[in-house]
């Protein structure tokens, strides 16, 4: 993989421009931006022609080996507008790191972390005005890598587009952190140790799309993965990390290949060590939960994602039992970490581990 760090992104802007929705008007990645980030990779020329043109459709033969094959990843982060009018991304770079991590999983070459995060910034600072201003509102980027070759054939493709499309979105909690039902599910396996678990891949989305419907039949949110072997240790909560507090301890599961390395993960078990709690990356079963839950000391539970940052769990269901988490209200721990990563997106709280960065409008020479 060459230094593609300083590689000139060239910038050609629509002659169309969209109007933009109202801050109050928004939902989840139903309207994009004006423009896109579009690179490409051919097999002995390496990736090349980054570039930011007009937001349109993707040209592509039917026998386009990512349609057959399922070659493809992706990731997602967030730019942010402070009320000091400043647009801040959150911890761009780990974001462009993990999007390669994922490539190795999916034998996709791998990008310069340096030129996909400039990706980012070029985008953002072309489409600088979709950014919403509204506290809880966002404009959600989304990279991703598709194989492109035209045969059939089972084996790494030759040929790739990364592509970073932006979306303006709302506040995830419009009426505030409110928590959700999940049910703990033995019947479906989402990964196993070896296969494509902590990879951001299309293939994991879709292996979870029958479980999440049984679980929304039962009155559920979302589904609780066990893990793929003994199908009693607790992976994740739908597609976000899992974390719970058990008496003074806070427990989420070990990154031990099967669970998602999340960005928000991270950073909230960094705040929980600041904070001086009792943090431990472990393997818990469900029954050793269930039992918390029913001797009182299950105090919080919560999913850590970019959509959501946290998103507080009040009953978890298993085998037919109802365990009732914090009397079915947002805890204040939870509370706490989705209000400190929140002020530190925005701006309004201090940065003590540099996640942010800014990124300047990119207007017309």
């Amino acid at each position: 993989m060459s230094s593609t760090s300083q590689t000139p992104i060239s910038v050609t802007r629509t002659r169309t421009p969209q109007p933009r929705p109202a801050d109050a008007s928004l939902s989840f990645g139903k309207v994009f931006t004006d423009h896109m980030f579009v690179m490409n990779y051919v097999e002995g020329k390496g990736w090349h022609d980054p570039r930011v043109v007009p937001y349109a459709p993707l040209s592509m033969d039917p026998a386009t080996s990512v349609l057959h094959y399922g070659q493809a990843i992706f990731d997602g982060l967030k730019a942010f507008r402070g009320r000091d009018g400043q647009i801040r991304l959150f911890r761009a770079q780990r974001h462009a790191e993990r999007l390669n991590k994922s490539a190795r999983a999916l034998c996709i070459p791998e990008m310069d972390p340096g030129l996909v995060r400039r990706s980012f910034e070029a985008i953002v600072g072309v489409d600088h005005e979709w950014v919403p201003s509204t506290q809880g509102t966002s404009l959600y980027i989304r990279p991703t890598v598709i194989a492109t070759d035209v045969m059939l054939g089972v084996h790494p493709a030759h040929s790739y587009t990364y592509f970073v499309i932006c979306s303006p979105v709302g506040a995830y909690y419009k009426e505030g952190v409110k928590p959700v039902r999940i049910l703990a599910t033995d019947n479906h396996v989402r990964a196993v140790q070896g296969g494509l678990g902590e990879a951001k891949t299309a293939a994991n989305y879709a292996a979870s799309l029958s479980a999440q419907q049984e679980a929304e039949r039962a009155g559920y949110t979302q589904v609780l993965w066990l893990d793929g072997v003994e199908r009693k240790y607790i992976d994740e909560v739908g597609t976000m990390n899992i974390m719970m507090q058990i008496g003074d301890e806070v427990i989420t599961p070990p990154l031990a290949g099967t669970i998602l390395d999340g960005v928000t993960r991270n950073s909230i078990l960094t705040l929980l060590r600041d904070w001086g709690l009792t943090v431990s990356e472990r393997r818990i079963s469900i029954d050793e939960v269930m039992q918390a839950g029913r001797d009182g000391s299950l105090r919080e539970m919560w999913g850590t994602g970019t959509a959501a940052v946290v998103s507080p769990v009040g009953e978890l269901g298993y085998k037919g039992e109802k365990i009732s988490i914090g009397n079915g209200h947002t805890g204040m721990l939870t509370q706490k970490l989705y209000d400190a990563i929140v002020g530190i997106q925005y701006g309004a709280a201090e940065d003590r581990h540099g996640w942010t960065s800014t990124v300047p409008a990119l207007t017309e020479a």
